[in-house]
C-alpha cells in the first residue's frame, strides 16, 4: 500500500516537525528539508505527490523553487509564508503554485487544502489505473497504490489505521469477519490494547462513509463481526 508522499520545505524546525507529526497522523508519508537549493534537487527527482513550500528559505527562496519546478513538473505545490501580502500570493499563483496559505494557519484548513490539491491533481486521470488495482463496492473506489478512497466521486480522507481497516474489509468483500480476525489483521497478533478498538474504528469509518454519503457499506453481523456488501 503506497501512501501519498508530502514534502515539507520549511526552515523553521518547530513548524516542520509539527507538520510532519500531524500529516503522518492523517496517514501521509512525509519528508522535510530546510534548504531551498537542496529542496529543489529532491523535488525534481519526482519522489513526492505534493509539496508544502515555504517562501523564505536559505540559498533559494520558495518563489524561485516554484518557478523552476514548474518548468519540468506538475506536482501540486502549496505555498506557506508568514507574510500576509497579496502581491506574494499573486506571485506564487502566477508562478504555478496550486494554493497559498499564510502562517499561522489552522491545521484543519491546511489538511482540506491538501486534500483538494491532491484530488484536483488526480481527478483528470482516474482511469489510468488498471482495473485489477481497484477495490470497489457500490460507489466506493479504493486505489491502494495511491492511498486513495473515493465515494460517489468525492475524495474521503482517512487516517492510516482507518484506511488499513477499510482495505482489509474490501479485500474480504462479502465475507463476515470476526472482531478477532480484524484485530489480528489490522492491529497485529501482539496487540495488547482494548479489544473494543475494532468497534470504535468501525464507527469512525461509518461516520466518514456510510453516514456522510447516506449509503450502507459496512454491515454488522450480530454475534460475529462485520462485512462489506454490495
Amino acid at each position: 500500500m503506497v501512501k501519498p508522499r508530502i514534502f515539507i520545505v520549511e526552515d523553521e524546525r518547530r513548524i516542520a516537525r509539527f507538520l510532519q507529526i500531524e500529516l503522518e497522523h492523517e496517514g501521509y508519508e512525509t519528508a522535510t528539508e530546510d534548504n531551498g537549493r537542496k529542496a529543489l534537487d529532491r523535488i525534481v527527482q519526482g519522489d513526492f505527490d505534493l509539496v508544502l513550500l515555504d517562501v523564505m528559505l536559505p540559498e533559494m527562496d520558495g518563489m524561485e523553487i516554484c518557478r523552476k519546478v514548474r518548468e519540468i513538473s506538475d506536482v501540486p505545490i502549496i505555498m506557506l509564508t508568514a507574510r500576509d501580502d497579496v502581491s506574494d500570493m499573486v506571485s506564487g499563483l502566477d508562478l504555478g503554485a496550486d494554493d497559498y496559505i499564510t502562517k499561522p494557519f489552522d491545521m484543519q484548513e491546511l489538511l482540506a487544502r491538501i486534500r483538494r490539491a491532491l484530488r484536483s491533481h488526480y481527478k483528470e486521470r482516474p482511469d489510468d489505473v488498471d482495473e485489477n488495482e481497484r477495490l470497489t463496492v457500490k460507489d466506493l473506489i479504493m486505489i491502494p497504490s495511491r492511498f486513495e478512497v473515493r465515494v460517489k466521486g468525492e475524495f474521503v480522507q482517512l487516517t492510516k489505521k482507518e484506511y488499513t481497516l477499510l482495505e482489509y474489509l474490501l479485500r474480504n468483500k462479502r465475507n463476515v469477519l470476526s472482531r478477532e480476525q480484524i484485530l489480528q489483521a489490522v492491529w497485529g497478533y501482539d496487540y495488547n490494547g482494548d479489544t473494543n478498538v475494532v468497534d470504535v474504528y468501525i464507527r469512525y469509518l461509518r461516520s466518514k462513509i456510510d453516514e456522510r454519503f447516506q449509503e450502507k457499506y459496512i454491515h454488522t453481523v450480530r454475534g460475529i463481526g462485520y462485512a462489506i456488501r454490495d
